[in-house]
């Protein structure tokens, strides 16, 4: 899976492709997203890819959880910190990799793991599912308190 921000018409597209399938996202005007939006209408045109697409792609993933306002703030925070939103993001100390900071010592990497959106998929079903977390904002706290989550 894939993901490209096509500029067209002055609206930005999020283009999510599989395998077999291609979908469109997401589109809203650069301005609706302040700085972000800015960044990624000037990220390269069509096809460019961009720790901005990621973050794009996150939020709309992070929406279908119902993650959204507040708790979309929080991911973006954690990830931020964590990994810039890049793919090939690799935390020299620990070894862990990746938008979400996949440890290889404690879970096992996913087929496609380069894919934006398989990354998010996994961060996101991590947060859900790890006790004590459920929610961004939850996972956030820990890494504020602790300085990891």
């Amino acid at each position: 899976m894939s993901a490209m921000v096509v500029r067209r018409g002055g609206l930005l597209r999020l283009v999510v492709a599989g395998a077999a399938t291609v979908a469109l996202v997401a589109v809203v005007h650069p301005g609706a997203l302040g700085g972000l939006g800015a960044a990624l209408a000037s990220a390269g045109g069509s096809g460019s890819t961009s720790s901005g697409v990621n973050v794009l792609l996150g939020q709309t993933m992070a929406a279908q959880r119902g993650w959204t306002g507040p708790e979309f703030t929080c991911l973006n925070e954690l990830w931020t910190r964590e990994s810039g939103w890049s793919t090939t993001a690799v935390n020299p100390t620990s070894g862990a990799t990746g938008i979400p900071q996949l440890l290889p010592s404690a879970h096992t990497i996913p087929a496609n793991w380069s894919s934006a959106a398989v990354q998010i998929n996994w961060g996101l079903r991590y947060i859900a599912t790890t006790p004590g977390y459920g929610t961004p904002c939850a996972a956030w706290g820990h890494e504020e308190t602790d300085g990891w989550y």
